[in-house]
């Protein structure tokens, strides 16, 4: 049986929360902060003993080469979740059988039902978007006491920081995906030349398009010191056998060496080998996909920075796509130019998957 609240004056400060979670619902403002902050609201007890494993799930450190990380925490009594819940990413973190106010107060958002399947341990982590602000992830993590709790946390990691790069991903795909901003001249001259399309965004450069290698190079901030580029590049008649890490960094290194060069031509671009470049196993907008997350650099060392990519097979055409995103900002921390060449690359479509009404729309803009 769920603990009954010991007193008026907890009562008062459960049943305030709960106001906020149903109140102003036809009125939300878009959430507001960091797109990589969390506000975890626990007891001060309760978080001190969960606190590594949030830590380990949520900060991540990434190396681009400098060390950041994906997300950054931020700790508040349960009194000051009214002071928050207009953030983007918020976190309410107790145990079932916890003795302090944010403890009551999960335990007041479980019916029956569902508190019995958190005693159980068949449910652990509860989503709710846009609760107090619109495009706005709030997630509650319970089990029956702080020590499962701490375990549910490690052992569903990568889940828990997927559910907020996806938020995060999300907000970001709103503010970049806009009409205005919008290059659909060589968005439709993608596809009709080659039956796909990626989001080109308005300051991007068409740098090269070389129907001869299947190659085709967009490059944003050119001769700055924020460049950011786009490549896709395909192969017909390929065997979806080449999707191996071996296969897919040779790929790389021969476009890459024959079109990412210096200005004098002295030098091209390369894995760096001396780095660690990460392979992953994906579902990449409903394909399965090899990931690959490492460093490139120039052939004489005098630059680098980190880079993305996603190959698959098609096999439908037969074609092994590769899709790749680079960064080179070395005066800049450069997490948040990854996600938003992340969000771009996420942006690919075949002609197949396009509508009849958005294919001619589309085509309109080659006419005009």
């Amino acid at each position: 049986m769920k603990k009954m609240i010991p007193s008026v004056k907890r009562l008062l400060l459960v049943l305030f929360p709960i106001v906020l979670l149903t109140s102003g619902c036809n009125d939300k403002q878009p959430a507001v902060g960091l797109e990589d902050e969390i506000f975890v609201i626990a007891d001060s007890t309760d978080y001190y003993e969960i606190e590594p494993a949030l830590y380990e799930t949520f900060s991540k450190v990434i190396y681009t080469p400098q060390a950041e990380t994906l997300f950054e925490l931020k700790r508040l009594p349960f009194e000051k979740l009214s002071t928050v819940k207009g953030m983007k990413n918020i976190i309410i973190a107790a145990p079932l059988n916890g003795e302090g106010f944010a403890a009551e107060y999960v335990n007041s958002l479980l019916d029956s039902a569902v508190y019995d399947l958190v005693s159980d341990g068949k449910e652990f982590v509860f989503n709710k978007h846009d609760l107090w602000a619109k495009n706005q992830l709030v997630m509650v993590l319970t089990a029956p006491d702080i020590e499962d709790l701490q375990k549910k946390i490690l052992l569903n990691k990568e889940t828990l920081l997927h559910y907020f790069r996806k938020a995060s991903d999300e907000r970001l795909l709103k503010g970049v995906y806009k009409s205005s901003f919008e290059q659909k001249d060589i968005e439709a001259q993608l596809l009709k030349d080659y039956g796909w399309m990626v989001y080109v965004q308005k300051d991007m450069k068409l740098a090269k398009d070389a129907p001869e290698d299947n190659f085709v190079w967009l490059r944003r901030g050119m001769n700055t010191d924020m460049e950011r580029w786009v490549f896709v590049h395909w192969i017909d008649d390929a065997s979806p056998e080449w999707l191996d890490k071996d296969s897919i960094s040779a790929i790389r290194d021969r476009m890459t060496s024959k079109y990412y060069r210096s200005t004098n031509d002295s030098s091209n671009v390369i894995i760096a080998q001396d780095q660690l470049t990460t392979y992953k196993e994906v579902n990449f907008l409903g394909r399965y996909a090899l990931m690959a997350n490492g460093f490139w650099r120039f052939s004489d060392k005098s630059g680098g920075g980190p880079y993305l990519s996603y190959t698959f097979f098609d096999e439908e055409t037969k074609r092994l796509y590769m899709l790749d995103g680079s960064v080179f900002a070395p005066k800049y921390y450069k997490k948040k130019l990854i996600q938003q060449l992340d969000i771009t690359l996420q942006s690919f479509l075949m002609k197949r998957e396009l509508s009849k009404e958005k294919i001619e729309n589309m085509m309109d803009e080659l006419e005009d």
